[in-house]
């Protein structure tokens, strides 16, 4: 179980798996089960004041992610519980989510919480051009000392994806190559993200995710 200690007394940290109909939801809350975080699936916005973290997980197309966090009254919760602090962990559409916009299919507005923007694979400028998009399999993340990967050395993680993120290098933690270079995990003040999936990722996803639900 994921503790924090104040003084003599432990504290359970709680975190929330967001629910709106676009994640998989099952897999994070088994992982996090695995790894012996205190995790619950919440779709109500006015529950998040009572948790410590956020996992925004997501599968799917990003307009639709949008409309649904929208329609859920998510979106602005998941904004007000980033400005107290607390920590929001992105994984894979859900990180996208964090950024400004995304041009898949159309151009729609994100969350904002970090200055970027999602776009699709550039195939003109693949090195390999035998590369096909979506990227489905495992790839490496290399990485720096950020905290998010300790206990992991440029870890093989499970990716699916057709778009990636474009960011300042400043919030950039991890960079994969597959046609060309893109940022895959990302840090910025309270908020973290990932493109693959810790969750299907076994040994050395389940660390990274374990990393988040013990930070302090």
């Amino acid at each position: 179980m994921s503790e924090t200690t104040k003084g003599n007394k432990s504290e359970t940290i709680m975190i929330a798996i967001i629910d709106y109909n676009m994640g998989n939801l099952s897999s994070v809350k088994n992982a996090c089960d695995k790894i012996g975080a205190s995790s619950k699936i919440v779709s109500k916005p006015e529950n998040l004041k009572d948790y410590d973290k956020i996992i925004l997980p997501g599968v799917g197309a990003y307009k639709d992610a949008m409309e649904h966090l929208k329609e859920f009254g998510l979106d602005d919760a998941i904004k007000q519980f980033a400005d107290t602090g607390k920590l929001v962990f992105g994984v894979c559409l859900g990180l996208q989510l964090l950024f400004d916009s995304s041009d898949e299919f159309c151009h729609t507005k994100g969350l904002g919480l970090i200055q970027g923007k999602v776009v699709a694979f550039d195939k003109s400028k693949f090195i390999n051009t035998n590369l096909k998009v979506p990227q489905m399999g495992w790839n490496k993340i290399t990485t720096n000392n950020n905290k998010l990967f300790e206990n992991t050395q440029n870890p093989y993680l499970y990716f699916v994806h057709s778009y990636h993120i474009v960011c300042d290098n400043s919030c950039s933690i991890g960079e994969t190559t597959y046609g060309y270079n893109f940022t895959s995990a990302v840090n910025y003040e309270n908020i973290y993200g990932l493109q693959p999936h810790p969750e299907k990722s076994h040994n050395e996803g389940l660390q990274i995710l374990k990393n988040f639900c013990n930070f302090n």
